[in-house]
């Protein structure tokens, strides 16, 4: 009898280390891809080709200069159909010029 009261309290025991095991485990699981987005959402969509060809879409010509800000945009150095110098601010994620203007 003292046997297997000994089996049952072994036995509780490991149910109750698995059981807070898992619960650890499922407990961490969700963090790991909040990371992941974090750093997914950190990184541009497009690559500096892709805002190549969508600045030249836009009309823009003379292309020079394309640098990653940290704000989620490129600055982007061109000139424009008028022949002038321009800053532009382009959305990293999605291309769209954001701003415009004259570059000094």
């Amino acid at each position: 009898m003292n046997a297997t009261r000994s089996l049952l309290a072994a036995a509780a025991l490991a149910s109750a280390m698995l059981g807070g095991a898992s619960a650890l485990a499922q407990a961490v699981q969700p963090a790991a891809p909040r990371a992941a987005q974090a750093t997914q959402t950190a990184a541009p969509a497009l690559n500096i080709r892709q805002i190549h060809d969508r600045v030249e879409a836009a009309g823009y010509v003379n292309i020079r200069e394309i640098e990653l800000e940290k704000y989620g945009h490129y600055k982007v150095k061109a000139r424009n159909a008028q022949g002038d110098r321009v800053k532009l601010h382009v959305n990293a994620q999605t291309g769209e010029i954001e701003r415009n203007r004259f570059d000094d």
